[in-house]
């Protein structure tokens, strides 16, 4: 009596077998994540606008000048952190773009790894985790970024270093950096902490026994918001001796508000809207003056328009997750060769945005298909692979009381193209298993 004979491995299973455990694949993938981002540094391009302002702050700052605005005077119109550790790098190389570009691509290279730990760490998956960098890798719009002085590499680093921290930490030892991270990355932008509490309930929720660990993980948070506190409060410190006021980190959180927030706003952030030039042209109102009176007129708005308020949340949502693309901006108005080579970035941006679409679709599905999955396997559904979404969550309520601007979202994507990893795998898995099963029946 003869057997049935074994149905030999396919194409595709020999390829994700090649993929998830070779060394060669995963060098592969590192060597198109470098070569991309250092073949973009070679594009000259000058700071313009919000990148301008931080890179002169920089520069002030290194030069033993302090935090100053335009005018020579001390500010805190917007986070210092960035500035500072430019100014860090600065005070070692000299004012320079070229070791501007460098020092991102040093952090967008830590992105990339931790890109890696995370993905492997919440979605438990090798396959899942090295597709996750390879679409990361390949992102137009993260590449892009990589020669700009904004605040957005350096800030994503930031972001995944501190909750890589806390979710693989081996003792409480591990609370104290991660603490310290989170202060810096709220010094360069000052709503960093909700992710703090996010990562800790996903951490509570995930595993039995959620009353009896409640209050250890309680104290573990507060040790976190303790110390990402006490490395924000020397620049406190230093905003109430130079302005003369209370300011914790920096004093455009009114008029941000303001900018989303006024009869004519369209759910983005509109700085020339002609309350919000009005009241910066205000003469005797000095800086946190000025800050407190947009928050004020901005409250106010809300207050007095609740229904438009309302209606305005859709649009900042679409303002937010819909467009990609945006570092296309700088080029145009900072790279000498934009006009030359137009319709080269314009292609590049709408192949971008057909991409990103892709994505965002694949981290949707990611999310049903995980929950279908968890269910049918009678696993608890709340788990690490729900902090992506929950990495999502936090720009997006914050737009929806301030404005949606597509930069918000750019620290999102690591997770996003995690979560998208997984799917990847897990299609292609089907698909597999699909063949095999036609092939044994044949």
């Amino acid at each position: 009596m003869h057997g049935i004979a074994p149905v030999p491995p396919s194409r595709l299973a020999a390829l994700l077998a090649w993929f998830s455990g070779a060394r060669s694949a995963l060098v592969a993938i590192w060597a198109v994540y470098v070569l991309l981002r250092l073949a973009v540094l070679l594009i000259e391009v000058s700071p313009t606008s919000d990148a301008e302002w931080y890179y002169l702050r920089a520069v002030s700052l290194a030069a033993g000048e302090g935090y100053l605005d335009n005018e020579g005077q001390p500010t805190a119109f917007w986070p210092v952190g960035w500035p500072l550790a430019l100014a860090a790098l600065f005070a070692l190389t000299g004012p320079s773009l070229t070791a501007l570009g460098l020092f991102n691509l040093a952090s967008s290279l830590l992105t990339g790894w931790l890109t890696l730990l995370l993905g492997r760490r919440l979605f438990s998956h090798e396959g899942a985790a090295r597709v996750g960098l390879l679409l990361l890798a390949v992102y137009p719009n993260a590449i892009g970024y990589v020669p700009l002085a904004l605040t957005e590499v350096f800030y994503t680093a930031l972001l995944l270093l501190g909750a890589w921290l806390l979710v693989e930490r081996k003792s409480a030892w591990w609370l104290i950096p991660a603490g310290v991270v989170f202060g810096f990355a709220m010094l360069v932008k000052a709503q960093t902490l909700v992710v703090v509490p996010v990562i800790f309930a996903i951490e509570w929720l995930r595993a039995e026994g959620i009353w009896r660990r409640l209050p250890g993980l309680i104290a573990q948070g507060t040790v976190v918001l303790v110390c990402a506190a006490l490395t924000v409060l020397p620049w406190t410190l230093r905003n109430h001796e130079q302005l003369g006021h209370w300011v914790m980190v920096s004093t455009n959180g009114g008029y941000t508000l303001l900018t989303g927030n006024h009869d004519t706003a369209t759910g983005d952030y509109t700085p020339d809207a002609p309350v919000v030039k009005d009241l910066m042209a205000r003469p005797g109102l000095d800086e946190v003056s000025r800050d407190a009176e947009a928050k004020r007129l901005g409250l106010a708005w809300i207050r007095a328009n609740p229904a438009r308020f309302l209606a305005l949340a859709p649009k900042k949502l679409m303002r937010l997750w819909l467009p990609d693309g945006e570092a296309e901006w700088a080029y145009q108005g900072g790279a000498p060769d934009y006009a030359r080579h137009e319709s080269l970035y314009r292609a590049v941006r709408y192949a971008n945005q057909g991409y990103y679409a892709l994505l965002m679709l694949a981290f949707a599905g990611a999310f049903a298909v995980m929950t279908v999955q968890r269910r049918k396997a009678g696993v608890r559904w709340i788990g690490w692979w729900l902090l992506p979404y929950g990495v999502a969550a936090y720009p997006t309520l914050i737009c929806l009381v301030f404005s949606g601007q597509s930069r918000f979202h750019y620290p999102v994507m690591p997770f996003v193209c995690m979560a998208a990893g997984w799917m990847v795998v897990d299609l292609l898995s089907r698909l597999n298993r699909a063949g095999r099963s036609t092939r044994s029946a044949g």
